[in-house]
């Protein structure tokens, strides 16, 4: 078992509990503090528990469906905090209509006696594939 195990654990049921559009599962990942922040793609900054919380019921109650493949997942820790990055290939359905999209994002978990628990999730749209890590700049 790696230091990073336990942060891919959390994250992972992250991603499960977004995926189930249950705010119980989703409420059960984040630390219960007023200094949690959030950014949904296209959404202003959300700060404290009860914005956060609420901008989950709102993308539940509108979402039929939502599936997850992450990719280029990259898990660091610096004390009691870690950060994890990654693409959110996202396939949804919304109000009958199939949507799918590429999120970038950053997701930070403050450790705590009881496990690694979320504190902020920030998710970029991407208009571009992802880089060729092949490629060069000429």
């Amino acid at each position: 078992m790696t230091a990073e195990d336990p942060v891919n654990e959390v994250n992972q049921r992250f991603y499960e509990a977004f995926e189930s559009l249950d705010i119980t599962r989703m409420e059960s990942i984040w630390v219960r503090e007023d200094y949690i922040k959030c950014v949904h793609p296209g959404w202003a900054l959300l700060s404290g528990w009860d914005a956060v919380m609420e901008s989950w019921r709102r993308i539940f109650e509108n979402t039929e469906r939502m599936r997850f493949t992450l990719t280029n997942v990259e898990t660091r820790i610096h004390g009691s905090l870690a950060w994890v990055t990654l693409y959110e290939n996202l396939a949804s359905r919304l109000q009958g209509e199939a949507n799918a999209a590429v999120v970038l994002a950053t997701n930070i978990y403050e450790q705590r006696a009881d496990g690694w628990f979320m504190v902020h999730h920030h998710g970029s749209p991407v208009m571009m594939a992802e880089p060729d890590p092949r490629s060069t700049v000429q």
